[in-house]
């Protein structure tokens, strides 16, 4: 060791010496694994008259046996003085030792611990540059209040120490005691000492003090701590060629916040980072990737943006030729890359051709990127691949691969012929799920292309005995209710899936629905007796409520104005867009800034899965009331307001006279609601209903329902074995959805015997993939068991009401900006609610719906709430008790798709004993 620091004078010199020493003392420790036998009875003594031996062998065995019983996870807590007394030497290997086990207790022994800060502080003022490095480095990792003022000293020498190694350790340090306690590192000046390292003369000290500010800078975003300027970023970059690969992303994440003064400036820093591209490193690839992409967008000159964008291209696809994992990560952060510049990548499609020994999930991302770059000038080479894909014998890869060839078509309007011909070419193999999935894409086809591709209808109707998937079934029935007008036989294939109606998944009901009002309205005489009879079914027989209030809409349309009926079910329809999956721009944007990071590969923004780490909402404080009455209510004492909607500044009906707001006149305003805070498990749970009858499953039955418990969506199942043999070994698999749910742990269900049953409930969260259902709330799911024959599939719907969260709740000022930005409204009725608006108030509260505001209105009790879905998609709504067991709902959300959601979920629980009749709440 000595040899080796006196032979190192230089500081980079020495640092190497410094790792070399470390990977030696490592290598030692390793090859211990005599000390990880199986203690003996009585040990523990024997450890501690081994700890407090004179001889220094002995004793430091002693330690690497507690250190290896920690190891494994026994207690050794008790031995905490005798291994402190341990620090006390001039041997390196103890000392670590000792520094880590004390690290693994300080928090269980914090009074004791204050013991060891005379030798933390000794040494710091070490000769050893290794061992002033791990003394700072193990009171950074204490994680013990009482201690941090004993630090401050010690940590501020070593921030301008000689030695490299010990400055960038300290660097670290800051970061660490700032998390613990942030204002004791504001009031001694360490913030500013970190800035001084950004000049340091060696770049890994540069590297680590970057390192720290941008961690701080997490932590404390409003209060600017890392000030970058151009001064600092030419020190950044000047680093950035000398430091060490996990440095240089350290500097390339820092330099991805800059905002360049000029195009000067900008060009520069793209200059200096572009060859960071051509790293070995990938992490180090995808940041300065990172870089550039968020710098393209304020480069003026358009041929220096060309020229970076062709210098992006070759690393992305060397990624590609790494091993398949980092394969996954590179495709999900250059699908990003393509949905924004989708010219970068285009001359390099084969590349992501898929290979016979890829992975699925490599194959899967393959398949999108490639359709993202097709284009009119390599469509042919595209369509060859995905068809040649269409015959490989993994069926979510045969599946995708179809579907692609529909969004081909959709994207490419040139292609539409040939991908039609080739969907037509897949057909006649009459291989099920290929003919299934193809008759899926071309009504989407017949939507992009209206009266150009029909001729193929007679092709299609033969495969309609062959469809057995909800999907397939409900296209083929859109595409025969669509042009029944031109299919001979319409009523005929129709009513051969009416005979099964109530069997029919949900969305294939609403389409049959649909369809058959369509032939009857093109083709009245002799469907008469149709439409009566699946009208009957959708609002008579079924218990779903969208089934059931279209079914309602349609008869009453068809009753009191045909001429209307016909404009609603026959109205010209939208053309579908080439892209529907493509992210929101906003959305997108953010995604590109966090490129090489975790929410890149989810395509979400972290937000949605890592739990913030400031400070949380604040609490509304009595003694605000009376200023947040009036910015709630508006903010003007003389505003006349009528009957009709609070917040949304809409015409409300006749006006009141003299109305003061704040005074008895409206009744009071009751600001926080009395709403109770998430009490799931209180919450409403429908009925358990049968998700898979015996003969569907092998005998195997599955009855089930949905509740919101203990901040989890929990699937309630009860499983039958009606077979002749026992199960055991069950597993659940979803398939993507809109609410990207999954199950959060395994499946635990004792071995059924014939006869048997058993209950089992399941946690989801939603950190699955994502893919828009019909309806939403749609779940698809495999189980499978031994002592089963295949794998059984069922879906079931999850009700809304269990998809809201516990931190729903707005505050006033945001809540009442929010409505007044959202101009669209959607109102409805619903009847036979007989309750108070307290009533009211706490059934929704304990449901995760929460009350804002509530007051008094002409009479009439109008309640303001919100609540939030689980993807993160707020909704207000505003409930007008009007009488009679009558209440107006008007709901708005920033998103228009998940109004009918919000809307369901308030009926589901304000309605589960509503009045009988059913048309009552509608008309």
């Amino acid at each position: 060791e000595k040899a080796l620091l006196e032979c190192s004078k230089e500081p980079p010199e020495r640092e190497y010496a410094c790792f070399v020493l470390e990977q030696t003392r490592a290598e030692l420790i390793m090859s211990d694994a005599k000390y990880f036998s199986t203690a003996k009875k009585g040990e523990t003594f024997e450890l501690k008259q081994a700890l407090n031996s004179i001889k220094k062998n002995e004793k430091r065995d002693a330690v690497k046996k507690v250190i290896a019983s920690m190891t494994i996870g026994k207690d050794v807590s008790q031995l905490f003085n005798d291994v402190i007394k341990c620090m006390q030497t001039d041997n390196l290997e103890l000392k670590k030792l000792v520094y880590l086990y004390l690290m693994n207790y300080a928090k269980s022994s914090p009074e004791d611990t204050i013991l060891a800060v005379n030798s933390f502080v000794k040494d710091c003022m070490d000769p050893n540059p290794l061992i002033r490095a791990l003394a700072v480095r193990t009171m950074g990792c204490i994680r013990v209040h009482k201690i941090t003022e004993y630090l401050c000293e010690p940590l501020r020498k070593t921030l301008k120490d000689d030695d490299p190694y010990v400055r960038k350790t300290a660097a670290v340090c800051v970061a660490k005691l700032y998390d613990i306690d942030p204002e004791l590192v504001m009031d001694q000046g360490f913030i500013e000492s970190l800035q001084d390292l950004l000049s340091d003369s060696n770049p890994m000290v540069v590297a680590n003090a970057v390192a720290a500010l941008s961690e701080i800078h997490e932590l404390n975003p409003g209060a600017k701590l890392f000030d970058m300027n151009p001064a600092t970023v030419s020190k950044l970059l000047t680093a950035l060629n000398e430091c060490t690969e996990w440095g240089q992303i350290f500097i390339l994440d820092s330099l991805a916040i800059y905002v360049p003064e000029d195009q000067r400036e900008l060009q520069s820093i793209c200059e200096r980072v572009a060859p960071r591209l051509q790293h070995v490193n990938a992490a180090v690839v995808l940041s300065a990737v990172k870089v550039i992409m968020k710098l393209l967008e304020a480069i003026n000159d358009e041929g220096y943006k060309a020229t970076l964008l062709q210098k992006l291209a070759p690393p992305l696809v060397t990624l590609l030729s790494s091993e398949p994992e980092v394969q996954y990560v590179a495709l999900r952060n250059i699908n990003l890359v393509v949905q924004k510049y989708s010219t970068a990548l285009s001359n390099h499609m084969k590349v992501f051709f898929v290979k016979y020994n890829d992975p699925i999930y490599v194959k899967l991302e393959k398949l999108d990127v490639m359709i993202r770059l097709a284009n009119e000038n390599n469509i042919q080479q595209v369509l060859a691949e995905l068809k040649e894909y269409a015959t490989e014998v993994d069926v979510d890869f045969v599946r995708k691969s179809v579907r692609a060839i529909g969004r081909c078509a959709i994207k490419v309007s040139g292609s539409a012929q040939r991908c039609v011909d080739t969907l037509l070419d897949l057909i006649q193999t009459k291989v099920n799920y290929v003919v299934q999935e193809a008759i899926v894409v071309i009504k989407d086809i017949f939507r992009k292309y209206p009266n150009k591709y029909e001729s193929i209808i007679a092709t299609l109707c033969e495969n309609l005995d062959s469809l057995d998937e909800p999907d397939a079934k409900a296209a083929m029935i859109w595409i025969v209710g669509e042009y029944s007008d031109r299919i001979d036989n319409a009523d005929e294939l129709l009513e051969s899936f009416i005979d099964n109606f109530s069997d029919e998944d949900v969305q294939v009901q609403l389409q049959l629905l649909t369809a058959t009002v369509k032939l009857f309205l093109k083709r009245p005489t002799g469907n008469q007796e149709l439409v009566q009879k699946v009208l009957g079914l959708c609002t008579q027989e079924s218990d779903d409520p969208d089934l059931r209030d279209r079914g309602f809409i349609y008869w009453r349309l068809l009753l009191t104005d045909p001429a209307a009926a016909k404009a609603v079910v026959l109205c010209e329809k939208p053309l579908i867009s080439e892209e529907t999956d493509l992210l929101e721009p906003s959305l997108l944007d953010e995604l590109l800034c966090h490129i090489s990071s975790l929410a890149a590969v989810y395509h979400k923004p972290p937000s949605t899965f890592v739990e913030a780490r400031s400070a949380g909402k604040k609490v509304l404080a009595g003694a605000d009331e009376e200023e947040d009455t009036v910015e709630i209510l508006g903010g003007d004492l003389n505003t006349n307001y009528g009957g009709g909607d609070l917040l949304g500044g809409g015409d409300a009906g006749p006006a009141s006279t003299g109305v003061d707001l704040l005074g008895g006149a409206l009744g009071g305003l009751d600001l926080l609601g009395g709403g109770a805070g998430g009490g799931a498990s209180s919450g409403f749970k429908k009925p358990a209903e049968i998700w898979l009858s015996a003969a569907q499953g092998q005998g195997l039955e599955i009855q089930g329902t949905f509740s919101r418990t203990g901040g989890h969506t929990v699937m309630e199942m009860t499983l039958r074995n009606s077979s002749q043999g026992a199960m055991s070994d069950f597993a659940i698999q979803f398939d993507k959805n809109s609410f990207s749910l999954v199950n959060s742990e395994p499946l635990a269900v004792p071995s059924i015997p014939p006869g048997g049953s058993a209950s089992v409930n399941v946690k989801l969260s939603n950190t699955g993939q994502l893919q828009r259902q019909d309806p939403l709330n749609k779940l698809n799911i495999a189980f499978k068991a031994t002592g089963l024959g295949a794998v059984v599939y069922f879906s079931a719907n999850v009700p809304y009401h269990t998809l809201l969260t516990e931190d729903g709740q707005m505050e006033k000022p945001a809540y009442l900006e929010q409505w007044k930005n959202i101009t669209e409204e959607h109102n409805t009725t619903l009847s036979g609610v007989q309750l108070s608006a307290g009533e009211l108030i706490a059934k929704l509260g304990q449901n995760n719906v929460f009350n804002v505001a509530k007051r008094s209105v002409n009479g009439q009790d109008v309640c303001y709430v919100s609540f939030k879905f689980i993807n993160g998609l707020s909704v207000l709504a505003e409930l007008t008790i009007q009488g009679g067991g009558a209440i107006g709902v008007a709901v708005k959300a920033a998103q228009p798709a998940v109004i009918a959601c919000a809307q369901d979920a308030l009926a589901t629980l304000l309605q589960p004993a509503a009045a009988a009749d059913p048309m009552a709440g509608l008309f």
